[in-house]
């Protein structure tokens, strides 16, 4: 049977590690469902893995765009099926590895179908974004689809303005074309989920932020710094130093905001993650338990 196993869990918990192992067990692969390690300019800031641990098994969809493309869940969904479907041609299990939820969705759920937006209009709609800022797309979305203006967060810029693309492109609310069906796969679906206590998990993450910041991180994001306003760059350890370097903060207050901004979005993650009833949780450190499951399931 060919399967799909999905390394998933919160931020900072030690999805990589597992990965790479279960990756080497198997003699396959990994696909990476990172919606920021997927851009090459964002190393430190994202955790990529080393580069020990990226020729130690293929990896894909890591540091293969730039923070200046546009790139969505959707565009995810279509370009991972495809990786996935051929890798496993080839061999019997692929390991899909991160935390980002939408991602995750997109392969093991499926996003309703969208139509093709039109480069012209995404560039006549992200001029308008970067010149008069995110409240005029919200402004768009409110009087495009009022369903879906009350339901998304308005601060995802990205969400946003992929809503009133969609509006503009298929001429009716992005709300009525959302279905939540889930698509069948001609694969299986395994998902391994990997949580700890809270106190150790906000400890790993603290340690985590120290250990990025000694490797470089302040100077990475002063190299992004001038393309802070990118969607790509409204992401946790990076937003809080650009507003160290504008001198609204300074740098004590910069790494506690990133501290505690991680530890939110642990939570933010691990509520997601815990409406899908089809996850099987473990302690990163219960290597027998994980393995006896997966014997359990044929692997």
């Amino acid at each position: 049977m060919k399967t799909l196993l999905v390394v998933l869990g919160p931020t900072g918990v030690g999805k990589t590690d597992l990965s790479i192992e279960a990756a080497r067990r198997y003699g396959t692969s990994i696909v990476s469902c990172d919606s920021r390690q997927i851009y090459r300019e964002m190393r430190i800031g994202t955790a990529v893995p080393s580069r020990a641990q990226l020729e130690a098994v293929p990896h894909y969809f890591v540091q293969t765009r730039s923070v200046r493309e546009y790139y969505n869940a959707w565009q995810f969904e279509v370009e991972a099926l495809a990786k996935i479907r051929e890798l496993l041609e080839e061999r019997d299990v692929v390991v899909m590895a991160g935390g980002s939820m939408l991602y995750i969705d997109a392969v093991c759920k499926g996003i309703d179908d969208i139509p093709t937006i039109a480069p012209e209009l995404r560039a006549e709609l992200m001029e308008v974004y970067e010149r008069e800022g995110l409240e005029a797309i919200r402004e768009m979305l409110r009087e495009l689809d009022p369903v879906f203006y009350g339901q998304v967060d308005l601060n995802n810029g990205k969400r946003v303005l992929h809503a009133v693309e969609v509006c503009r492109m298929a001429g009716v609310p992005y709300s009525s074309l959302r279905t939540n069906r889930a698509k069948e796969r001609e694969f299986r679906i395994l998902r391994l989920g990997l949580v700890s206590e809270r106190e150790e998990l906000y400890g790993r993450i603290d340690r985590r932020v120290d250990a990025m910041l000694a490797e470089g991180l302040e100077e990475e994001a002063r190299g992004l710094y001038p393309l802070r306003g990118l969607n790509a760059l409204n992401t946790v350890g990076y937003k809080e130093l650009f507003d160290y370097f504008a001198g609204v903060t300074d740098f004590e207050e910069a790494v506690r905001l990133i501290k505690r901004n991680s530890r939110r979005y642990a939570r933010k993650q691990l509520s997601w993650f815990g409406r899908d009833k089809d996850i099987r949780w473990f302690h990163p450190d219960d290597g027998a338990g994980i393995a006896a499951w997966l014997e359990e399931e044929g692997l």
